[in-house]
């Protein structure tokens, strides 16, 4: 299969900057396993006071994509504080390339985990999610967790396998593992739906006047008078100021040792039916 490819990746391709290693580094971090198809070896000089790298060099076993990944990546950490570079996404990697074949966005995300590795090297910090210590191997043929394939899905919107594996590899071997695969997909999928409805949920809705005031008069009618008459008691909307919406107890519960309690419970429901900074108050009526 023959892809396309950018300017800049044959650029770096042909013409790789920063090959090597550098003698006594302050940081290095390997990924992947020439086993596996891939590996990156990926070496820091970092000023100990500043914590900016002043050098960074790469050495890899890989394609063309691997190898102008991994150049790229060591132009634009260089100069940056270990914190600012650790914010670099694969991404940013691809888009400084112009753009990588979707089937060689996996490149970039090695670039990444090197970096991220590295980092933690320098901090003596633990290995970052994705690496063989964590989570349990998915794909044997290249060695790719369920830790790893979770992080590629929530960090760059990952929809399918096919998507998975241009970007991790995973499931492009034998293909055993596919299953696997789409079920953690599809698992990581609906916790992100229900992530998005939970936030939704507790972000108040922006409602004009007459939409709030609709909305606090459709559910008295329909959800709170009809339980409330059930038991012989009623209940009258009488206005509505700013965020303070007035009411008036009829039948019986009008003057009920219980009618503190049905108040908060009409609060509750039309803060969670309309918007969570309405505060219901009793009318007695003269």
């Amino acid at each position: 299969m023959a892809w396309e490819y950018t300017d800049k990746v044959k650029e770096f391709y042909r013409k790789p900057v920063n090959v090597g290693e550098i003698e006594n580094p302050d940081a290095i971090g390997e990924v992947g396993s020439i086993v596996c198809g891939d590996a990156l070896r990926l070496t820091l000089q970092v000023d100990k006071e500043s914590e900016k790298i002043v050098d960074a060099k790469f050495q890899t076993f890989g394609c063309g994509s691997a190898i102008a990944s991994s150049s790229v990546l060591t132009e634009m950490i260089k100069g940056k504080t270990l914190t600012e570079a650790s914010k670099i996404t694969n991404k940013e990697i691809a888009e400084e390339l112009g753009g990588l074949p979707p089937e060689k966005m996996h490149c970039s995300v090695m670039g990444q985990e090197a970096l991220e590795a590295a980092i933690a090297n320098y901090r003596g910090e633990s290995v970052p999610n994705g690496s063989p210590e964590e989570g349990h191997v998915v794909c044997h043929c290249f060695g790719v967790t369920d830790e790893k394939i979770v992080k590629a899905i929530r960090e760059n919107g990952l929809t399918s396998v096919e998507q998975v594996t241009n970007y991790t590899k995973a499931g492009g071997g034998c293909g055993s593992c596919l299953d696997e695969i789409e079920a953690i997909v599809f698992k990581v999928l609906g916790q992100q739906r229900e992530e998005q409805a939970a936030k939704q949920e507790q972000t108040p809705r922006r409602l004009t006047n007459l939409q709030k005031i609709k909305l606090i008069e459709e559910t008295i009618e329909q959800e709170i008078r009809p339980e409330l008459q059930k038991d012989g008691g009623d209940l009258q909307l009488m206005d509505v100021d700013g965020n303070q919406v007035m009411v008036s107890f009829k039948g019986q519960c009008r003057g009920c040792m219980a009618a503190g309690l049905t108040l908060s419970g009409v609060q509750d429901r039309l803060r969670k039916k309309v918007t969570p900074d309405l505060v219901v108050v009793e009318e007695r009526a003269p």
